[in-house]
């Protein structure tokens, strides 16, 4: 289908009210006797359930034996929630391979470092590059997709499950890796020299020398390793698009998406999520009593990722119903309030659709103990309860938020590529790319500060903060793009480790920040990879913060210091600096300080960049906006187990109650509130 005509689809899909704004659960209908369909499914229906995901495990009961399709289970089980009024997404099957392909076509497997099959015997055992694997993928795809195409209860279809990297090392994929190479340098000659292989008498003189890493070392060529990396990524995502393309053939009205999992990953989502309709995830923040105090903050940043994938609104395809465990031992029990604040928490970012895992928990096989919204008892509980109220909420509210979208005034840039990179070499003891990304991300939701996480290849135009945390691989195009960007009015925080290499994994042969070095006014004169020896800096403020994991000792170029090292050879020397460039700034931070200086600096910095704050939001409270032409739709939520007071300024009707809310509203532990605010401001 053309690029057009399938927007327009899925925008007559959206106003015809497909993808309203809606609640869900992940159901398996082959798990349980057929007498149990029923009552499940009245169960949802009077829960408030508006769609089940199904089928994305059954590929041994949708096809028993090799060409054998048996689709009759899967016909009754969708027509028992059509009946109801209930959608229907089906996740294609190719995550767990049955028995019998791994039997007659052995290829499907991947090859371990060892060169041994891998076989879990759960999922997830299959190679990319498998012929064999792909030809029957698209066979059941195909059949799935003929058979559902024109069923109304059918609206759309996830792919696979939770792709990764599966590292797998056969003969298919160095095969497909020496091509992948071939297409990327078109010679070896173009290679030896990108890859720098002249180190250790590296330099192949045959394309049939190149093989896989088997498991990899620090020792071996950083160039090869990123570029291994970047080729599973392409080797998933084709995959995928055999199904995609299947999927757009056979269904042209049905949406199309992939769950994706976790961060941080080594599998490039941009890449992964680029012909999709739109991104999915599967969110699971953690219950822990230790954990509490981080977890709505780190979930944060996930959804603010997942919504940068597409630069638009996305789907939870799982999420939180009970205590997960199983190859792990159970987290605790969700405290009441907990799942309906965090799914309030997704919607506030810019989640369409919530699907719960999963309705009932499995009384068989490997996740028994991944708890559903009802135990093994069958009995509706407490979660159950809770969950019907959250249901009953979105669904009221539905149609005043769809439509509405999350916007960031701010950026935080991303990079898997950057992360590849800085695991190949790790840089210093302690020194994380992304558990850095996660600090300034908390500094700035602490503030209220909207921020967007995006690709650091995006378009910038129109933020009014960017932070652009490690830009260890950089080229002159992205750096090019930041540095109008700043002549244009933004702001841009540069941090140590930026301009080290360029993006063969190769370092760049001149003074950091390289390619930004002249637009942050500031040069390295020497680093010293402190780890976990604690420093200290002085900031302009006259206040002092700890440092640690890096510092950048600073000669001014044109910048201005704004803080300087108190500590070691270099002390006196500045730590950070601002440079005034255009119609905007570049502030460049060589160390990583403790999280009260990024309260402190981002709370300047965001002000004077006009970006909007809410200050003083007490520990675990978190704010969005949800925008809809020119209403505006603020969430509060308290993902925290204390009592909190938060100060609004003003009363505001509550959209989840028929009270007036503020100016000081208490919020229980795990509340929610949600008002539609003025046309500006908070």
């Amino acid at each position: 289908m053309k690029d057009g005509l399938q927007l327009k689809v899925l925008s007559l899909a959206i106003s015809g009210g497909l993808l309203m704004i809606k609640m869900g659960v992940d159901y398996y209908p082959e798990h349980w006797e057929r007498a149990m369909w029923d009552q499940d499914a009245d169960l949802m229906r009077q829960t408030g359930v508006r769609l089940v995901r199904l089928a994305e495990f059954a590929w041994s009961r949708l096809e028993p034996e090799e060409g054998r399709y048996d689709f009759a289970w899967l016909d009754e089980a969708i027509e028992v929630f059509h009946e109801r009024g209930i959608e229907v997404v089906i996740g294609t099957p190719t995550n767990t391979p049955p028995n019998w392909l791994v039997e007659r076509y052995p290829d499907v497997l991947p090859v371990d470092a060892l060169l041994h099959p891998r076989y879990p015997g759960v999922r997830g055992h299959r190679c990319y590059n498998s012929p064999s694997m792909c030809l029957y993928s698209e066979k059941i795809v195909d059949k799935l997709a003929s058979h559902y195409s024109k069923h109304p209860a059918v609206t759309g279809w996830q792919i696979d499950n939770e792709f990764a990297l599966n590292e797998c090392h056969c003969d298919n994929c160095s095969e497909r890796f020496r091509e992948w190479l071939s297409e990327k340098y078109g010679s070896l000659e173009a290679l030896n020299r990108a890859w720098g292989t002249v180190v250790w008498s590296g330099e192949y003189s045959s394309w049939l020398q190149i093989k896989p890493p088997l498991g990899g070392t620090s020792f071996k060529n950083p160039s090869y390793l990123l570029d291994w990396k970047r080729f599973e990524t392409d080797s998933v995502a084709q995959f995928q698009q055999l199904q995609v393309n299947l999927l757009r053939k056979r269904c042209p009205g049905h949406f199309v998406t992939h769950n994706i999992w976790s961060y941080p990953m080594s599998l490039d989502y941009y890449k992964l999520c680029d012909s999709l309709d739109f991104a999915s995830l599967d969110y699971y923040p953690n219950t822990s009593p230790e954990k509490s105090d981080t977890s709505g903050y780190g979930g944060a940043l996930t959804l603010d990722l997942t919504r940068g994938i597409k630069r638009g609104n996305f789907w939870i395809m799982e999420t939180i119903s009970g205590p997960p465990g199983c190859w792990f031992p159970m987290w605790r029990t969700p405290q009441p309030g907990f799942i309906r604040a965090f799914a309030w928490q997704c919607i506030s970012r810019g989640a369409d659709t919530l699907v719960h895992f999963r309705w009932r928990s499995a009384p068989v096989g490997a996740e028994q103990f991944w708890h559903g919204l009802i135990d093994h008892s069958n009995v509706p509980g407490r979660r159950l309860e809770e969950y019907s109220k959250l249901c009953e909420e979105v669904n009221r509210l539905s149609p005043l938020l769809t439509g509405s979208e999350v916007h960031g005034e701010a950026a935080i840039l991303h990079s898997h590529d950057q992360y590849n990179a800085l695991q190949i070499q790790p840089q210093a003891e302690g020194m994380d790319y992304f558990d850095n990304i996660k600090l300034y991300h908390r500094a700035l939701t602490k503030l209220g500060v909207q921020t967007d996480v995006v690709n650091m290849t995006a378009d910038l135009s129109g933020y009014r903060l960017i932070v652009a945390p490690s830009l260890y691989l950089l080229d002159e195009r992205v750096a090019g793009h930041l540095e109008d960007c700043v002549r244009s009015g933004a702001t841009l925080i540069v941090t140590n480790r930026t301009g080290v290499k360029n993006m063969n994994n190769v370092c760049r042969i001149e003074p950091l920040p390289g390619p930004l070095a002249e637009a942050a006014g500031v040069y390295v004169s020497e680093y010293d990879p402190i780890g976990k020896d604690v420093h200290t800096i002085r900031a302009k403020n006259g206040k002092t913060y700890t440092c640690m994991q890096w510092c950048d000792i600073l000669e001014l170029s044109g910048a201005e210091p704004i803080a300087w090292y108190e500590d070691d050879f270099f002390a006196g020397k500045p730590a950070a600096a601002v440079h005034s460039l255009g119609s905007g700034k570049v502030y460049y931070l060589g160390t990583v300080a403790e999280e009260s200086f990024y309260l402190d600096f981002f709370r300047e910095a965001s002000a004077e960049a006009g970006a909007s704050l809410f200050p003083d939001l007490p520990e675990g409270v978190q704010i969005s906006v949800r925008k809809k032409k020119e209403k505006r739709y603020l969430f509060l939520l308290n993902l925290s187990r204390k009592r909190q007071t938060v100060t609004l300024g003003q009363a505001y009707p509550s959209l989840l109650s028929e009270r007036r809310i503020g100016p000081e509203l208490d919020m229980e532990p795990y509340a929610v509130e949600i008002v539609e605010l003025a046309e500006t401001g908070y």
